[in-house]
């Protein structure tokens, strides 16, 4: 998932571009700053009038991350569908469609940065934990409908499928990682597009039982 937006601050958000790259390549404390001077084709006097320190860099970035994120989804054309379970289905789909590229280019910065920071680096944590839990509570308005539809009676809530749905993508990404290839994210999205199929017991439209 490549970012690609036109910048006010030119040095600034194409540290941040840099940053988002390299963090996902790389991870935290492998990634220096002289590494993101040096790949942005800035000065060290020009990173430090942006940003106060490599923590206040990766901050930037999850926010940065989570804009071009927030933007990408909330865009998409799935939140036309009427039905909540074609929209929750149409995410599945989305997610399906950008995995492309290099490992590095598909992954989730959240998801990079929260493994190796979690213990050593509580704001960066917290900041990851919020930019998850916001995609997640999304997500978990569509799961809810959907319930109100077709499992009214089911005990599991809606916030639990939310944070399955993040379980089976950010599980899936550290397997590409170890794997150094995409196709256990995309056979996981696709057994996970089957479960919400199954979990919700929708009655077969006419279309799908034709085809």
């Amino acid at each position: 998932m490549t970012v690609i937006k036109t910048p006010r601050q030119p040095s600034r958000l194409t540290m941040l571009q840099v940053a988002l790259q390299v963090f996902r390549e790389k991870g935290h404390a492998a990634t220096t700053v002289d590494e993101i001077c040096n790949r942005a084709g800035v000065t060290k006097g020009s990173f430090f009038h942006h940003f106060k320190n490599k923590q206040d860099l990766v901050l930037s970035a999850v926010d940065y991350w989570n804009e071009f994120t927030g933007e990408l989804f909330a865009h998409a054309a799935y939140h036309h569908q009427a039905d909540p379970l074609d929209r929750l289905l149409g995410y599945v789909d989305l997610r399906i469609a950008i995995v492309k590229g290099e490992v590095p280019e598909f992954t989730c910065l959240l998801g990079t940065l929260v493994q190796e920071t979690y213990h050593t680096h509580p704001e960066v944590r917290s900041a990851c934990d919020a930019g998850l839990s916001a995609h997640i509570a999304k997500l978990s308005t569509d799961v809810e409908a959907a319930k109100a539809l077709y499992a009214a009676d089911a005990s599991w809530s809606a916030d639990s499928v939310g944070d399955f749905i993040q379980v089976v993508l950010q599980g899936a990404f550290i397997f590409a990682k170890a794997r150094q290839q995409s196709n256990v994210v995309l056979e996981s999205l696709q057994h996970l597009r089957c479960y919400l199929s199954l979990l919700f017991n929708r009655p077969q439209k006419f279309e799908e039982i034709k085809s």
